[in-house]
């Protein structure tokens, strides 16, 4: 049998919370321990994890509150360092902007995984308010750097519900075997948010192999975007543009590069167009700030 280190990290979060504890409280698998990362500005977390914690039985948990919003790679890494330290067999990474309902899903993921020699095991997503398909899995669409989610907004049907491998899975709710780590490396600081854990699963399975394997029976629920507001805010749009350049700037090259980046910089220009001035300078900054990294 494995043992499991959950690592989730916070940023204004509060309104969450509750169903992330509720869903993990209601587990029967009991041997994990959960790493609460908290990058909140602010003093109220503390408090509310620990009424959570006990409301709902969660008594296996270590919380760290950042002085500052380190960002998401970084708190990752904080999170699996503890882990892969405490000596557990696999890191979940999940958001705590999800909700689960089936009692045996962390049982049954880590089951997979070890029976099945399967390093790394993503579950399928729904969005949390449609309950429509956020993803069964996803594509890598290298010639535009960039993913796209296999059913995204589409109702589930069978299609969506055969088991099979990927090439990406979000770290909203992936399981790592802990091997992994030695080979592919941690979450790559530079990207703070967005696009790191693109980078991960580029690494983990284009360069060094990993498989990554859907399980579409273990269902999901994502309340996208809560903590960051969406795909149009202005912290969005830079961190989104930065990444996109950096993440093509550091693993591309060739015909593969220039497709890439050629695509990328054509749609900033069209979203240019669409944007107003604040977004624009947003825009235009994620663009300069992606050459730099």
């Amino acid at each position: 049998m494995g043992k499991i280190g959950l690592v989730t990290v916070l940023f204004n979060s509060e309104k969450v919370l509750p169903g992330f504890f509720e869903s993990i409280g209601k587990q029967s698998f009991a041997d994990y321990h959960l790493y609460i990362i908290d990058n909140n500005p602010n003093q109220q977390s503390a408090a509310l994890i620990e009424n959570l914690a006990r409301n709902n039985k969660v008594t296996a948990y270590t919380y760290i509150k950042n002085d500052t919003n380190v960002g998401v790679a970084k708190g990752n890494n904080q999170g699996i360092a503890l882990s892969v330290e405490a000596g557990t067999s696999h890191t979940l990474l999940l958001n705590n902007d999800i909700e689960f309902y089936q009692p045996n899903l962390l049982q049954d993921i880590l089951d997979h995984s070890i029976k099945n020699n399967e390093a790394i095991v993503i579950p399928k997503i729904f969005f949390f308010d449609n309950k429509k398909v956020q993803l069964a899995g996803a594509k890598f669409l290298l010639y535009k750097g960039t993913t796209i989610g296999i059913g995204e907004g589409e109702d589930d049907a069978p299609i969506y519900n055969i088991e099979k491998y990927v090439d990406f899975g979000p770290t909203c709710f992936a399981l790592l075997d802990n091997k992994i780590f030695e080979k592919v490396g941690l979450m790559d600081e530079k990207y703070f948010v967005y696009y790191d854990d693109t980078d991960f699963m580029y690494r983990a399975h284009y360069v060094y192999g990993y498989k990554i394997k859907l399980l579409p029976s273990l269902h999901i629920f994502h309340k996208e975007s809560s903590s960051t507001g969406g795909d149009r805010t202005l912290f969005s749009i830079f961190y989104g543009t930065r990444n996109r350049i950096y993440f093509i700037r550091k693993n591309f090259n060739g015909l593969r590069f220039a497709s890439a980046l050629s695509y990328t910089l054509l749609t900033r220009i069209l979203r240019y167009v669409q944007f107003n001035a604040d977004q624009r300078a947003q825009l235009v900054n994620g663009l300069r700030q992606g050459f730099k990294l």
